[in-house]
């Protein structure tokens, strides 16, 4: 069971989440965690601060950090600040003369390397952790003695046969039937015992790594949303969540702009027909969506998703017409300018590609203009509809192009997977767009 900053906010949230794990401590119940809500963002700010020479905010967003930790667990524990019991104090006390030591360290060398700032950013993970693990009595695992990985510090990358063995050393008998361990999400450490964080995801990453190492049955995703979406529900307040859902179509969700789960950190479970359950910790007996190998939602659309601003690149010259080697020459100026390629559509005498922001794209458009005239569409939004049986169902593109039929649709893209099509228009238009095929697919 894996548990959000939001879903470990303060004291109450924190009862919840013993709460839950309390009811499914019969097959026995792993705990990952991230860190409380809006600390790690501090975190880095306080590094921000001291980079810049200014020590003393560096430190004063240190003492707020650690004087809410004090608050939250004199709270959860029902004890005074100074009646803290010696795990969570010396946990506290630890984190605010390690931070202190890399804070000024910092201001004095204006410089944070990756090495420290890994220190840094993953203390809140082991203070959420101990403060929980005292209030349930519950065993407290340092996950840096089992996510072994990498020394890619801020993104480091996990060695899972290692990962393997430790957690059936220091994980398993700790969970067996009826019991529950707490442990972090986010944080690791290299074979040196350096402290590494796996980046962004990196608790959901976490959470599927210890499952599949352990064979868990399931793997549970707690958050503020009630699984995924069919749509961001900010633009469509309708949206429900989706029950079923695909590993494919949960990446082509994640890959144009779905923001609940990224796919590539549930990939270790997925890999083992490990089941990813996605569920609301503010509504725990809600709906919720389960992500699998084999399953599917069976839907012709089975969720939409956006993703802006893009911009258009076209290139027409005649001399495309039937010259071998023209679209090679192409693609070969974006990549001399590191300028990734989404959407890609051609005719017999033009091709048009989509790019992420405006980065690179002037410089881009004078090499291209070599080639053949250029034309450069900027502010532009992808508009995704993702289903498992989309191509296999007839009409569904004229269903959505009617839907927007006074919208005008730039670009059209079917994925080669056969479960995407993407209709690029106007960043202003896509709000509107997303309703309008809300409203035709499942309204």
């Amino acid at each position: 069971m894996k548990f959000g900053g939001t879903s470990v906010a303060d004291a109450g949230r924190l009862r919840a989440v013993a709460s839950l794990a309390k009811a499914r401590a019969g097959s026995g119940v792993l705990l990952v965690l991230s860190a409380f809500s809006k600390v790690t963002d501090g975190l880095f700010a306080a590094g921000r601060a001291a980079v810049g020479g200014d020590e003393a905010e560096a430190l004063s967003l240190l003492q707020k950090m650690i004087e809410r930790h004090r608050a939250v667990a004199s709270e959860l524990l029902g004890v005074g600040r100074a009646e803290l019991p010696e795990a969570v104090e010396s946990a506290i006390a630890a984190a605010e003369a390690d931070l202190g030591a890399v804070l000024k360290g910092a201001a004095l060398l204006r410089a944070l390397p990756e090495r420290s700032l890994d220190i840094l950013a993953g203390r809140g993970e082991l203070l959420s952790t101990a403060i929980l693990a005292a209030f349930m009595g519950a065993p407290w695992i340092d996950a840096r003695e089992v996510m072994r990985t990498d020394s890619r510090f801020g993104s480091a990358k996990p060695l899972t046969g290692e990962i393997r063995e430790l957690a059936s050393k220091r994980m398993l008998p700790l969970v067996g039937p009826g019991m529950i361990a707490v442990t972090q999400g986010y944080i690791g450490a290299d074979t040196s015992g350096a402290p590494t964080t796996l980046g962004r995801g990196g608790s959901d990453y976490s959470a599927s790594l210890f499952g599949a190492a352990l064979g868990a049955s399931e793997i549970q995703i707690w958050t503020d949303v009630e699984g995924i979406l069919t749509c961001d529900p900010r633009v469509v307040p309708t949206a429900r969540p989706v029950e079923l859902l695909g590993y494919d179509e949960a990446a082509e969700l994640a890959a144009f702009g779905a923001k609940v789960l990224h796919p590539a950190t549930i990939l270790p479970a997925i890999e083992l027909g490990i089941p990813v359950t996605v569920r609301n910790s503010m509504v725990p007996d809600g709906r919720f969506t389960t992500i699998s190998r084999e399953s599917a939602s069976g839907q012709p659309v089975t969720a939409l998703a956006s993703r802006g601003p893009v911009t258009v690149i076209t290139v027409r010259t005649p001399r495309m017409l039937g010259g071998a080697g023209f679209l090679a020459n192409i693609f070969e100026a974006f990549g001399r300018r590191g300028v990734s390629v989404d959407l890609v559509s051609t005719s017999e005498v033009s091709v048009s590609a989509t790019v992420d922001g405006n980065d690179g794209v002037d410089e881009l458009a004078a090499d291209l203009a070599e080639l053949g005239d250029v034309r450069i569409m900027r502010d532009r939004a992808v508009v995704a509809l993702v289903g498992e049986r989309l191509l296999k169902t007839p009409g569904v593109p004229a269903k959505a192009l009617g839907a927007l039929s006074d919208i005008n649709v730039e670009m059209i893209s079917l994925g080669a997977n056969e479960i995407n099509l993407s209709l690029v228009v106007e960043r202003g238009q896509a709000a509107e767009a997303q309703r309008r095929l809300h409203a035709a697919f499942f309204e």
